[in-house]
């Protein structure tokens, strides 16, 4: 698929079938994965690929009580946007609890980890919240959704089984000095999958010279 056209119709697919992925289209989106840049080349993060039926149910048992909690706050904020944007989120929603409800089912949840130890943040005496050593690590979850778009597969970043880090690490054996930055879950679209983004235009996110 041509780049652009990737990128533009990227969008998060949270309704995936069962139906298994065949073992060379998953290769090649996990290779796309390690081709991202990192600092100084280290690439300290690893994928772990889970397909066990009865770990990916423990992951959706870990995942859903924080996606039911996070619904009341988001429909309470619908209720103060403009009807189009909130009929837009509210399909969103909908998507999202079919995730929850359906993650077992996928048929792979590709787990981000990282070593800090070999991540330099640059960031880290900053009064706020470090985000650099992200630099490191989210090139190669962009990298796997576009190879999915490319390769027809459905996928979402999420993060919410971040909170729940202590669990996951013991469920799938990952040793102390590693932790979790994403949780990619890959399948098939149920319904119509990718399609054109709505994004703010360049000329609000962009400026020149200075912050505008």
């Amino acid at each position: 698929m041509e780049l652009y056209e990737a990128m533009s119709t990227l969008r998060a697919v949270r309704r995936l079938r069962p139906d298994p992925i065949p073992e060379d289209v998953l290769e090649r989106v996990l290779t796309a994965a390690t081709w991202a840049p990192s600092g100084g080349n280290h690439q300290s993060w690893r994928i772990i690929v889970v397909k066990d039926p009865a770990t990916k149910q423990a992951l959706e048992d870990l995942y859903r009580p924080h996606w039911e909690g996070y619904i009341p706050g988001y429909e309470e904020h619908m209720k103060h946007m403009p009807e189009k944007e909130a009929e837009s989120s509210r399909k969103a929603l909908a998507a999202g609890t079919y995730l929850a409800t359906h993650l077992h089912e996928v048929p792979v949840i590709c787990v981000f980890c990282f070593n800090p130890s070999h991540i330099t943040f640059t960031d880290i005496e900053q009064p706020r919240t470090s985000v650099v050593g992200g630099g490191s690590i989210y090139p190669a979850v962009q990298n796997l959704l576009l190879a999915a778009r490319s390769e027809g597969l459905g996928c979402v970043l999420t993060t919410l089984l971040c909170m729940e880090e202590p669990a996951v690490k013991a469920l799938l054996g990952i040793p102390d000095e590693w932790h979790t930055a994403a949780h990619v879950p890959l399948g098939y679209p149920v319904l119509g999958g990718h399609g054109p983004i709505a994004r703010k235009p360049i000329d609000r996110m962009v400026s020149l010279n200075k912050f505008d």
